[in-house]
């Protein structure tokens, strides 16, 4: 049996049935009213080391690589799907909310941790910032499956807060790293870096998002599938280009995938399906290999510690960094601004920037990544099933959508499983 598991056609047929439960399991989870991301990760530890299974994965390595071309194609496919005519009126709230409400979410959760939970400042700022952001997945995946006309281009402001923020917390994960080397930068020394990082990542965006089109209208390619290569070939190149020169490569591949949707080109439709179909995929693989590299016994010693974190993420930072971030611009409301701060979903993000300390040899890493988990398996099960109760019940989403997809004005109405994240 053991020689089986080293054999192509074994390893075809374990993968293959695995992809199939995966998504199964995350219809079946979607239908009885949890995102799909609990049945993609349910069924990754069922399979792992405590489960029937028993597939022994502690790769974190190779789970952190996984992730991050992962997560690069879910902002390819979003940022292809964003309707940039209707969410240009939020770029600014947006952009406030993915960089200074990242800092505040990280630095209250930092400082609960430090108060209720005893942990060393560094340890703290690390959790904090590790589930400060929004996950782009999880956030695309309700907003457009929701059957409610949300109001105040609400969808809009979620959709392009999600896409843009993982760039501010993989900086602060990052630089908080720096701290544990032997030289420690004062941090205003890495405020260069940030602005660096962001303006190489979104000219690479840029230009990428305007060369992608420009290729398949210039190439005449007379295989239709070829555009889905030339399509991958813009988010690799991208992410690659823009880390290389200093950029931020997630940045770079959701800018792209904006700027690339809004120029018309003959391939667009079935480039956007190719593209949905293979961020889908990649929510599947990414999750499945979480699911797998956890080990559910672990999960019990910080319940406690990691119920803490849940509650005040949920209720405290959150809430916070959305009032203090959209109160100066008056067109929100006080419901609009609570739906905001219930709606900011964690995915599959926080726990792929939970690995970084681990594989950096961080003190206390395997505690983060244990609570973080936690605190995404918890918020999904609480936030995503009730996102259409809460904008009922604040009165922003009462109208039924047009579109039978229930995509929501910020986006392409398009295809994908049916209630992926509500």
């Amino acid at each position: 049996m053991l020689q089986a598991l080293f054999q192509p056609e074994f390893a075809m047929l374990l993968t293959g049935l695995l992809l199939v439960l995966t998504v199964f399991a995350g219809l079946v989870t979607s239908r009885i009213g949890f995102p799909a991301i609990v049945g993609f990760l349910g069924l990754g530890i069922l399979a792992g080391v405590e489960g029937p299974g028993g597939i022994v994965f502690d790769d974190y390595l190779l789970t952190q690589g996984v992730g991050m071309v992962c997560l690069a194609f879910i902002l390819f496919s979003g940022g292809l799907d964003t309707n940039w005519r209707a969410v240009r009126p939020m770029l600014g709230p947006a952009l406030v909310l993915a960089t200074f409400g990242v800092g505040i979410t990280a630095g209250v959760v930092a400082l609960a941790a430090i108060w209720l939970l005893n942990f060393a400042p560094l340890q703290a700022f690390l959790l904090g910032a590790v589930v400060a952001s929004t996950d782009a997945a999880a956030v695309f995946s309700v907003l457009r499956s929701s059957d409610l006309d949300i109001q105040d281009d609400v969808p809009a402001l979620l959709e392009l807060e999600s896409g843009s923020n993982d760039p501010m917390a993989i900086f602060l994960v990052t630089a908080l790293l720096t701290f544990t080397a032997a030289t420690q930068p004062a941090p205003l020394s890495l405020l260069p870096e940030f602005g660096q990082q962001m303006v190489v990542g979104a000219l690479v965006g840029l230009a990428i998002g305007f060369l992608f089109p420009e290729m398949l209208k210039r190439m005449s390619l007379r295989q239709g599938g070829l555009a889905f290569v030339v399509s991958i070939a813009a988010a690799l190149l991208a992410f690659g280009a823009a880390s290389l020169l200093g950029g931020n490569g997630f940045l770079a591949v959701y800018v792209a995938g904006v700027l690339a949707g809004t120029r018309t080109f003959a391939a667009k439709p079935i480039v956007r399906t190719f593209q949905d179909g293979l961020a889908w995929l990649a929510q599947v693989v990414m999750f499945l290999t979480l699911g797998l590299l956890l080990t559910p016994s672990n999960l019990l010693p910080i319940m406690g510690a990691g119920l803490a974190v849940t509650v005040v993420l949920i209720l405290v930072a959150r809430p916070l960094a959305v009032f203090a971030c959209l109160l100066p611009f008056r067109r929100f409301s006080a419901r609009t601004m609570l739906f905001v701060s219930w709606a900011g979903l964690r995915g599959a993000v926080p726990i792929v920037l939970a690995i970084f300390p681990i594989v950096a040899g961080v003190e206390g890493a395997f505690a983060i990544f244990n609570v973080v988990f936690f605190v995404v398996l918890v918020s999904s099960v609480i936030q995503g099933p009730s996102i259409n109760r809460i904008a009922k019940w604040l009165h922003i989403g009462e109208k039924p959508k047009d579109d039978p997809n229930g995509a929501p004005a910020a986006s392409r109405k398009g295809e994908g499983p049916p209630a992926a994240g509500a």
